[in-house]
């Protein structure tokens, strides 16, 4: 008598246990306190007074807090099926990323991460954003002390494509304007925070937008915000605008092909078997 196996084709995210819920949110709250120090510090705080110092030691913290998370998550929600299409998404974004680089940010690698993210789920995209980022600065050589913010930023940008509304239900072109928006409006915030991350380096008797230790946090904030119009409002821009044109010509098929993927992997589906019928 043969049995009959029943498998339900559902495309699911990736979900978390506590574990890897408690270790994500630590690490947001550390990445936050270490880009946004600058602001969160009174001048006269020792913090402060060694400006030159602080973004290698939040730079250090980052590696291990992001290696602890990507670990958590490993343990408590990657299977083998979802490790393998991480290795090929990471990959796929990692080749796609030098595409451009260097002219009017033009990278194609940010829609890829947004449909991802959406996809796979926040805890998902949060490992895919840092692993690309860090396979693409193996692959391009730009290992340096920013690299574990870019993987905590890409993290963070993959991770809010998870945590938009409607994963099951919303479809068609509804999906696909909401996507675009959010790819839009995340690619101004990646170059923001990563403003943060090299603002602090630069000498205040350099330049009047550079951050200055001893000045009020309104005095810095003007600062900070003359520095990113001069310095990275055009590559934001061509970043937000390759963004939306690849999700919107693309997104379709790509996103049928992750969900298809998705169900075939099955990561989270139960087998069950039914009884032999007589």
């Amino acid at each position: 008598m043969a049995t009959s196996t029943t498998v339900q084709r559902q495309a699911r995210a990736v979900r978390l246990g506590p574990r890897s819920l408690t270790a994500l949110a630590l690490v947001s709250a550390v990445g936050v306190a270490g880009f946004g120090w600058p602001f969160l510090a009174p001048p006269t705080s020792q913090l402060s007074a060694h400006a030159q110092d602080a973004p290698w030691l939040f730079a250090g913290l980052l590696v291990l807090l992001v290696a602890v998370v990507a670990a958590a998550i490993g343990e408590s929600g990657l299977g083998p099926k979802a490790v393998a299409m991480l290795g090929v998404l990471a990959a796929t974004g990692a080749a796609l990323r030098p595409i451009g680089a260097g002219t009017a940010g033009i990278e194609p690698m940010f829609f890829l991460m947004v449909l991802s993210g959406r996809v796979l789920g926040p805890g998902f995209g949060f490992v895919l954003g840092s692993v690309t980022m860090f396979a693409s600065a193996l692959l391009t050589g730009g290992v340096g002390p920013w690299l574990p913010f870019q993987m905590l930023a890409m993290g963070w940008f993959a991770m809010g494509a998870g945590l938009l509304p409607g994963p099951d239900r919303l479809r068609g072109r509804a999906e696909l304007a909401m996507l675009a928006g959010y790819g839009f409006l995340a690619a101004f915030a990646y170059g923001t925070v990563m403003n943060m991350a090299g603002w602090p380096f630069m000498s205040a008797l350099a330049s009047n937008v550079a951050f200055d230790p001893h000045a009020p946090v309104a005095a810095n904030l003007a600062r900070f915000v003359a520095y990113c119009v001069a310095t990275s409002l055009g590559w934001d821009l061509g970043r937000a605008v390759v963004t939306v044109v690849l999700t919107l010509v693309l997104g379709p098929a790509v996103l049928r092909a992750l969900r298809r993927a998705t169900r075939r992997a099955a990561f989270e589906t139960p087998v069950t078997f039914e009884a032999p019928r007589q």
